[in-house]
């Protein structure tokens, strides 16, 4: 398994410092996403989650930050970030098993398992739509190459009876979520993520689980930040954010 060289990475606190991650100064890097897409996880302990492209482990470990005695798998396609995944397992004493693997082509063994959880998120541009990237791990990690019908179509496979998908994704990637789910995952629900009041949601959270049955809900939109505006250095975001960001409380789902 290659890996980056130890002066290529930063060490980044996530949580308020509960975990501490690391992760490339030049490639993809993660932000408040993943944190969010963890803390949207009903799991509780005992349970077993999968994480699709888990990249350096960042969703995985805020998980198991928030919730204790997960059993969680993490697959990832790139060599560099999957051993970044170890790593921060390991650092952060964290029981992440890592599988270097191309989702499409998912190990026998793990094709054997059904897992409570599944979360995922996948490359948030169209094929050919980020090719600008000027690290290769990014380019991977932000534009799509594997189909996001097939990453759909994986998580269904993976998830038990009654197993709830979340995805995190571009708003605009919404109606390719709907399509790729119809057949294969029901209750589905939409949170929007909208960064001020009056804003458009640049992202939706995604929950669907194996065999619902319950009618499509489109939420109203989950506010970050306060003000209409940005008014002044520093972050600005609303408490209930700031609690999912810094103290890894769970996002509250509208009931």
């Amino acid at each position: 398994m290659s890996r980056f060289e130890e002066d290529a990475l930063s060490c980044d606190a996530f949580l308020g410092g509960r975990l501490r991650i690391w992760q490339p100064r030049a490639g993809y890097r993660a932000g408040i996403d993943p944190v969010m897409l963890a803390a949207a996880v009903p799991a509780r302990p005992g349970q077993s989650v999968l994480e699709l492209g888990c990249g350096a482990g960042t969703a995985s470990l805020c998980l198991a930050a928030r919730v204790p005695d997960l059993t969680l798998t993490g697959v990832e396609l790139q060599a560099e970030y999957a051993a970044l995944a170890e790593r921060n397992a390991r650092d952060n004493v964290k029981p992440l098993e890592v599988v270097e693997a191309d989702l499409a082509q998912l190990p026998a063994e793990l094709r054997q398992r059904r897992f409570d959880h599944v979360l995922m998120n996948p490359p948030y541009y169209r094929a050919g739509a980020h090719s600008s990237a000027r690290d290769a791990g990014r380019q991977v990690a932000l534009g799509e190459i594997t189909p996001l019908s097939l990453w759909i179509e994986v998580a269904a496979r993976r998830l038990a009876p009654k197993g709830y998908l979340h995805v995190i994704q571009n708003a605009e990637r919404l109606p390719d979520l709907l399509v790729a789910a119809e057949g294969r995952l029901g209750s589905v629900e939409v949170l929007p993520l909208a960064a001020r009041e009056g804003r458009e949601a640049d992202r939706v959270i995604l929950r669907m689980r194996k065999g619902g049955r319950a009618a499509f809900r489109l939420h109203a939109p989950l506010i970050l930040h306060e003000g209409a505006v940005h008014q002044r250095d520093g972050e600005s975001y609303r408490t209930e954010i700031d609690g999912i960001l810094r103290k890894a409380a769970e996002l509250d789902w509208p009931a």
